[in-house]
């Protein structure tokens, strides 16, 4: 019974963060791509407050913001052969990449499907090259549930991260857009909200493996 119960809790300190695999530390010198949006930009607060940078400095990796305001799955998908040539020719390796997408997607009502394919594009071009993935998952669009403070994850994330087996980190911007206090207006965090989302991501990367706890 006691074993059970271990057994147990680990599934359940895993849950939100991918499929259980645990993946090699990377080293203080990692370059790390978060290809993403105004999210990842840092779109609500100040220069530097963004939880690319953040992280850069809580890691000590090199960590690359890939984000753009207005960026759809489309165009980071787009966006994406530019940092992998960078990558084959040695200017700029990826020991990690980061997908932060598909929140303009739902606010365009772009088809779900295209989204997914979009999604699922980046991630398989990414692993052609041997590049580990994870991504973050996105709100599912409802301006109820954000006034109220209930917004939960689009449910693609969960079924992309079954059909591909790249590590999902789960309920980040979920928690956070459901804060009036964390947010600097309907759709973006401020930057208390940006730290919160720069150390549960931290967080769930420790899960994994790839990055080893202080």
């Amino acid at each position: 019974m006691k074993r059970l119960l271990i057994v147990i809790w680990v599934l359940i300190s895993l849950a939100g963060c991918g499929n259980g695999q645990q993946y090699s530390a990377l080293p203080a010198n990692a370059s790390v791509v978060i290809l993403g949006d105004s999210l990842t930009y840092g779109t609500g607060a100040s220069k530097g407050e963004d939880y690319a940078s953040i992280l850069a400095i809580n890691t000590r990796w090199n960590v690359i913001n890939a984000g753009v305001p207005g960026s759809t799955s489309a165009n980071g998908l787009a966006r994406l052969p530019e940092l992998l040539a960078d990558h084959d020719t040695g200017e700029q390796k990826i020991d990690l990449l980061i997908v932060e997408l598909g929140g303009n997607d739902f606010l365009k009502h772009v088809p779900e499907v295209e989204t997914a394919t979009n999604l699922k594009a980046i991630l398989t071009q990414a692993k052609a090259k041997s590049i580990q993935t994870v991504m973050l998952a996105i709100p599912k669009f409802n301006p109820i549930g954000a006034a109220f403070g209930n917004l939960s994850d689009h449910p693609l994330y969960e079924k992309l991260a079954q059909e591909t087996g790249a590590p999902l980190v789960a309920d980040v911007f979920s928690d956070v857009l459901a804060k009036n206090s964390l947010k600097a207006d309907p759709i973006h965090p401020n930057a208390d909200g940006y730290r919160i989302v720069e150390s549960q991501l931290r967080k769930a990367l420790v899960k994994l493996g790839f990055l080893t706890s202080k």
